[in-house]
């Protein structure tokens, strides 16, 4: 991320949030004013799982909570996904 404004696009739910450099998909929300599901904030516990519509991301850590067949899926932890431009979220559970 070459630190360029990038957005976090929440479906069904329709916000748009900025996420600043360094930020989660987690804590862009947060930010915002969304709450979304959370528990460990670590990638282990899945409360946060969610589906990458559009976009591309990465974890803090090397491998989270998620099999290869779910990344492959487009599964991702927003607790530890950080964007690589603007992405696109489906979280049927934000409000």
């Amino acid at each position: 991320m070459s630190g360029a404004a990038v957005t976090l696009r929440l479906l069904p739910l329709g916000r748009t949030l900025p996420v600043a450099p360094g930020q989660t998909l987690l804590e862009a929300a947060r930010a915002g004013g969304v709450a979304l599901r959370s528990s460990c904030r670590n990638g282990t516990c899945r409360a946060c799982i969610a589906r990458l519509v559009e976009g591309r991301v990465h974890h803090r850590i090397e491998w989270p909570g998620l099999s290869a067949d779910e990344k492959a899926e487009g599964w991702v932890l927003p607790c530890v996904a950080l964007p690589d431009g603007d992405v696109v979220l489906l979280q049927p559970h934000a409000d």
